[in-house]
């Protein structure tokens, strides 16, 4: 996922045909899956907007239709379209909550404030979210654990956020593999 202009935040992305009758999969990126029919129209990076229609839960998915979607060849044109809702539509955060959006971007930095990234993305496989940095100077991607014993600090108004501990995150030894 891409770092997102502040005026809106990708919501769900829009997966394969379901069954004959125009409906889709939605893989929602909220934390709970149904709040995505809460915001009201959904817009795409290309200018089209879609209101769902009618949802029910899938297997790790949602199966919605969407107005003006009337059959599978219509469906079919839609699979991997994110969509997005307006900022101000989403709830506020409480406390230690970060929009995924509003993390991709910020510079990585050790306890003494080197710098050792930039974060691209944020992924969650089912064990917890996983923040994916792409190192100052090399061309692979880590993946590291976004916990308080690994990111103690997050600094939005500054930025940055501070990696922990030692170790988890050798840029030397990153170089040297992507090197050979």
């Amino acid at each position: 996922m891409v770092r997102q202009d502040h005026q809106r935040v990708c919501v769900a992305r829009i997966g394969a045909a379901h069954g004959v009758r125009g409906e889709v999969k939605l893989w929602p990126f909220t934390q709970d899956p149904m709040a995505v029919t809460r915001y009201g129209e959904l817009s795409t990076d290309d200018g089209r907007s879609f209101e769902i229609e009618a949802v029910r839960s899938g297997k790790d998915f949602l199966v919605v239709r969407l107005k003006g979607i009337g059959d599978r060849t219509a469906a079919e044109q839609l699979r991997n379209i994110d969509l997005y809702v307006p900022r101000d539509r989403l709830p506020e955060l409480a406390g230690e909550e970060y929009y995924h959006a509003d993390l991709i971007g910020l510079r990585v930095e050790d306890r003494n404030g080197a710098a050792l990234g930039t974060i691209t993305a944020v992924h969650n496989f089912g064990a917890g979210d996983l923040l994916e940095i792409r190192p100052a100077g090399g061309p692979n991607t880590v993946m590291v654990p976004f916990t308080a014993d690994t990111v103690p600090v997050i600094d939005m108004t500054g930025g940055r956020i501070v990696l922990e501990p030692e170790g988890v995150f050798d840029v030397d030894a990153l170089l040297v593999r992507a090197k050979g």
